[in-house]
């Protein structure tokens, strides 16, 4: 399988971020683009330790993401690739964009949790 930025449809747009995705066999695959800054914090409370619980691999094309565990930090940056484990929150900067890999069934469920919050977020 393949897929581009110039074929893979656009599943969100929001709050700056704009987020294409398609899933292949059982991995959800994402492009990223951020132009303004996001701290995902406030979009896992309710998840397990309120944080995203899926595992994540992908590659920074441009700009950096602070990666918050409970118990430590990591920052990956342009030309970076990275695997993100369970248990983390992300802080990312203007001007990130990346390509992201995840496993589809823990993705969809932290998603659930995402979209729950973002709702509860545009009510306020």
């Amino acid at each position: 399988m393949r897929g581009s930025k110039d074929d893979i449809p656009v599943a969100m747009e929001e709050a700056g971020a704009v987020i294409q995705d398609a899933v292949w066999d059982d991995i959800h695959v994402s492009f990223e683009t951020f132009r303004d800054p996001l701290d995902t914090t406030p979009l896992h409370s309710g998840a397990p330790d309120d944080s995203c619980q899926c595992p994540h691999w992908g590659y920074v094309f441009s700009g950096r993401i602070r990666v918050v565990y409970k118990d430590r930090e990591e920052i990956v940056k342009a030309g970076d690739a990275y695997y993100m484990q369970p248990g983390h929150n992300v802080i990312i900067d203007a001007g990130t964009h990346t390509v992201e890999f995840s496993p589809n069934g823990p993705f969809q469920a932290g998603m659930e949790v995402v979209m729950r919050n973002l709702e509860a977020l545009r009510n306020v």
